[in-house]
């Protein structure tokens, strides 16, 4: 008898790593990664390789994408802790006296054999820990494992606040929030926040003639902050200096009109007045181009990758993986909501990339892995189209 009888086939062994793959979010991906490349083409077709280097960005975003969903989240939860504690870790490292490096008065990168960014590790590092906690205290939360759960969160994003990098420590912030919220945490808790937080900024707009002054100081800030949230409290206050990026960034987004002055016909864009066309601005490129209909397309796109990520995590199987997969749905939607808000200007300008369209490496193999744990909760579930 033939010894290879019975033997499944090469196709046989390998064929479970293609399969179970969630097709409605890997769509959605597709399209907003085509849309990607095709503003970048537009908007970066004078500016080096951007699109070259775009396209293999995310080329190694799908690769990292394809080997985190073969990782089944039982390994995931296992790897929460030793993650997070590496993360602190490199932060605390990081902020040591002549270890850090410094760029443009900023203390974020770390030099280890190659020179890395920590507080990246945190984006995933994060929600990771913290459903990992809420899945050790299942069916006996109390309000004391928030309390821990806050303390595990603030630690972080203190450290990276200290750098100091806004952006970043708002990411990392957000995601381990959307954690508790999703873990249970009562609206008796949140709504005190958010009334505080809306009293404050009607606060800080009524009293902006008065906290904006040379030579005031805002308590736990640095100067930097407080210049961006007074410009975009007044940007025509310094249209040539600090209110520069707010100001052509909302000119290029009204000019845009209806239906955009068309692909590779933008007027502020080609002529440099949009600073950082190709990465934080580029929504403002983009908007010129493509107008309110274009604005409305990408939208729909980040609406539909957010949605279908959240049924997946009210599918999953496990509350560690509900609590990861709601966690990183909801980042799309503060990346894309930030992004957009500041470079129209609705938020300060704290360097947040928009997903898939803005260049970047590090951002694109984050949101890889992300996208990458996503689709193995999915296939936890053998979650097919629908």
């Amino acid at each position: 008898m033939n010894g290879s009888f019975g033997q499944p086939s090469l196709w046989q062994r390998i064929k479970p790593i293609f399969l179970g793959f969630d097709l409605p979010l890997l769509l959605a991906v597709l399209f907003l990664c085509g849309l990607g490349l095709f503003t970048m083409y537009s908007v970066g077709y004078d500016h080096g390789t951007r699109f070259i280097d775009q396209s293999r960005n995310m080329a190694l975003a799908f690769v990292v994408l394809f080997v985190a969903a073969q990782v089944p989240p039982q390994r995931l939860m296992a790897l929460a802790v030793p993650l997070y504690v590496a993360g602190v870790l490199l932060l605390v490292i990081t902020a040591l006296p002549h270890v850090g490096i410094t760029k443009k008065g900023a203390t974020r990168w770390l030099n280890v054999g190659m020179v890395i960014q920590p507080s990246e590790i945190l984006k995933i590092a994060m929600p990771l820990m913290l459903a990992w906690w809420f899945q050790r205290r299942e069916g006996q939360l109390r309000g004391l494992d928030f309390a821990v759960a806050g303390l595990l969160l603030a630690i972080p994003v203190g450290l990276i606040m200290k750098q100091p990098d806004l952006g970043t420590s708002l990411l990392v912030l957000s995601g381990g929030l959307y954690v508790i919220f999703f873990a249970g945490l009562n609206w008796k808790l949140i709504v005190p926040v958010v009334l505080l937080a809306a009293a404050g900024i009607t606060t800080l707009v009524l009293s902006e003639d008065k906290i904006c002054q040379p030579g005031v100081e805002w308590v736990g800030m640095h100067d930097y902050q407080k210049n961006r949230v007074c410009t975009l409290l007044d940007p025509t206050t310094d249209p040539l200096g600090k209110g520069f990026h707010i100001i052509q960034g909302m000119i290029a987004i009204g000019s845009g009109g209806i239906t955009g002055k068309g692909f590779m016909k933008g007027t502020q864009t080609h002529l440099e007045f949009i600073p950082e066309r190709t990465t934080d601005f580029i929504f403002a490129a983009f908007s010129e181009e493509q107008g309110l209909v274009g604005c409305l397309v990408l939208m729909a796109a980040f609406l539909a990758l957010i949605f279908r990520g959240l049924m997946i995590a009210a599918q999953a199987p496990t509350l560690f993986s509900r609590l990861l997969a709601g966690s990183m749905s909801l980042s799309f939607f503060t990346y894309a909501f930030v992004n957009m808000g500041m470079v129209s200007g609705i938020l300060p300008v704290v360097g947040v990339p928009l997903p898939f369209i803005s260049y970047g490496g590090t951002a694109m193999v984050t949101l890889g892995l992300a996208l990458g744990m996503l689709m193995s909760i999915a296939k936890s579930r053998g979650l097919m189209q629908r």
